[in-house]
């Protein structure tokens, strides 16, 4: 089985989103001519404090030029995962059955 996406309760999981700027722009050859399929923009958590949000839009949505640090919100957001190790903390174990 494979996780697609999940749907986030938005208050608990990232709290207040703040705008941090731009991250990526994707580009593809699309008839001969490079174009732009995707952007990412990084925010800020009150929340998730540990890195930026990642928010990935087609490039239908156009380019955000908000200011850094505006207030944001997400429309009909899913979240996908990455993991990537850090040192040797990262790990999974059996819970233990009392808790």
């Amino acid at each position: 089985m494979k996780l697609k996406h999940v749907i986030p309760n938005m208050e608990k999981t990232f709290g207040h989103l703040e705008f941090a700027g731009e991250n990526k722009v994707e580009q593809r050859m699309i008839n001969g001519r490079m174009t732009v399929v995707s952007r990412s923009f990084n925010l800020y958590s009150d929340v998730q404090r540990a890195d930026d949000i990642i928010v990935v839009l087609p490039a239908s949505a156009g380019n955000k030029n908000f200011e850094s640090e505006e207030k944001v919100k997400l429309i009909n957001p899913k979240i996908t995962a990455e993991g990537y190790k850090i040192g040797t903390r990262d790990d999974i174990v059996l819970k233990n059955k009392n808790g």
